[in-house]
């Protein structure tokens, strides 16, 4: 998408990337991101939290109108969980935090 987006922008379309991988997107060198600090794929907030989502999309929008130069990154005030242990157990499909994984009996 990031690249897209400076492709878009070469050809003066101006764009706005609204993400999460910030490292990723701000190496790709966007003119303009809308940081968010949630889990990959979930940018814009959890399913169904109409608030933070029209949140988002308000600083995108407000990015679009007030970014004076480029590569203008701005991170937005949401957090996902009050518990920051989400970014540890995000990726851990398949076992439980209380619960040893099965031994192998290869």
């Amino acid at each position: 998408m990031s690249l897209v987006a400076r492709h878009l922008e070469a050809n003066g379309i101006p764009t706005v990337v609204v993400g999460s991988a910030r490292d990723i997107v701000e190496q790709c060198g966007v003119a303009r991101f809308v940081f968010s600090d949630f889990p990959l794929g979930n940018a814009c907030g959890k399913a169904f939290d109409d608030e933070t989502q029209r949140g988002i999309l308000e600083h995108a929008f407000g990015l679009l109108e007030s970014a004076i130069g480029p590569r203008t990154t701005v991170q937005t005030p949401y957090v996902w969980s009050e518990d920051p242990s989400w970014r540890d157990r995000f990726l851990d499909i398949g076992s439980n935090a209380d619960e040893q994984p099965a031994e192998r009996s290869d």
